[in-house]
């Protein structure tokens, strides 16, 4: 149990309400005795936080986005972090990070950085060779200072061993164990019943990863699989046309963000998850999307792109298929194969139980709790 006192800052860009790893970060912390703060923004379309044990400020940005957003919240954030009281500073991924160290370094308390990913190869900077170079350099100046480290593979720790010769913790990005029933049917949901229902879920349906090549696969489909999209990201207006020219509105279904609650209600009654990250940058390359770990705690087997962190649990737990090639007719071909071998698909469904035994928040954050001892 850590001491009263102590208080730890958790910052992160995002507008919080569906960021999955920092809560349970923080209501970790929290349970463990630390006083937590927890900064991020809010945005004209958030959604309402709900109800926590900890501290919560979202800041009002004048700048939504571009180099203005990530300098002005920056700043806004080193003078929050300088002026409150705080022991410990908790940087998620490397948008935070300067403030973090500046802040930091004034008030003498430790730093501990947890990235998400591997920022400076994610693809929106590949169009930006000066902001890459601008993130590269605030990277390369202050990780390999960093005493405390976390990442969310094994594959983005050694990337930054071997850049660095610094090394970083591994926490996985699981939920805790599932133990919602499932409270709603197909039909209080307005699911398809008798379908085959796949779903794609997550906040981050962005650029390359996979999910066009998903949308236009159901060309190829027969009229018995149905996808669900559940989750926002930069190219929901772009799937939302295709769908429209490609004539698949009665074989693609749309839902917005949603509190995790009822999120999970749509996947538990779905019959597989899809992750198709491509593997055309470092970043997506040793990409383990959380919502991996969502579909084997809601007891769905896994489809998924064929990379390397995936691979590993997908064939390890044998609990899903692997797409080969994220192309259309491809992703179609394996949908297809996997629901009509029935004895393969339900031993992968029932594999999902004994993952889900291992692959939990509950098991976990016995990582955090060692990390913070040594702070």
């Amino acid at each position: 149990m850590a001491d009263k006192a102590k208080r730890i800052i958790v910052s992160v860009i995002n507008d919080l309400v569906t960021d999955q790893r920092v809560s349970r970060t923080c209501h970790e912390l929290h349970s463990m005795g630390y006083k937590v703060l927890l900064v991020g923004r809010k945005l004209p379309n958030s959604l309402e936080m709900p109800p926590v044990p900890y501290q919560v400020k979202r800041m009002n940005l004048l700048f939504k986005k571009g180099a203005l957003f990530y300098a002005f919240y920056n700043w806004r954030l080193f003078w929050l972090l300088l002026f409150s009281k705080s022991d410990i500073l908790w940087s998620n991924d490397l948008d935070t990070l300067l403030a973090n160290r500046m802040a930091g370094e004034l008030k003498g308390n430790p730093i501990i950085f947890d990235s998400h990913e591997y920022f400076t190869e994610v693809p929106e900077l590949d169009h930006n060779k000066f902001a890459k170079k601008v993130w590269k350099k605030i990277e390369g100046s202050i990780v390999p200072k960093l005493k405390y480290c976390i990442t969310v593979n094994n594959s983005i720790a050694n990337l930054f061993k071997e850049k660095y010769n610094n090394d970083f913790c591994v926490i996985r990005n699981v939920p805790v164990k599932n133990t919602q029933p499932k409270t709603k049917s197909r039909a209080d949901l307005g699911m398809p019943e008798g379908k085959t229902i796949l779903i794609l879920q997550g906040s981050g349906i962005n650029v390359d990863r996979g999910s066009e090549e998903l949308v236009e696969s159901f060309k190829h489909l027969p009229d018995q699989y149905h996808l669900y999209i559940v989750g926002s990201g930069d190219v929901m207006g772009v799937l939302k046309k295709m769908v429209i020219d490609l004539k698949l509105e009665s074989k693609i279904s749309f839902v917005g963000k949603q509190p995790y609650s009822e999120l999970i209600q749509y996947t538990m009654n779905s019959d597989a998850g899809l992750t198709l990250d491509k593997n055309t940058n470092i970043n997506y390359q040793f990409s383990l999307p959380n919502k991996i770990f969502d579909y084997i705690q809601c007891g769905i087997p896994v489809i998924s792109s064929d990379l390397v962190e995936l691979r590993n649990i997908v064939t390890h737990y044998q609990i899903g298929t692997i797409v080969k090639e994220v192309k259309p007719e491809i992703i179609a071909n394996t949908i297809q194969n996997f629901f009509t071998t029935p004895l393969v698909y339900q031993q992968a469904k029932a594999n999902t139980i004994r993952a889900a035994q291992e692959l939990n928040w509950e098991v976990e954050k016995k990582l955090l709790h060692q990390l913070l001892s040594e702070v």
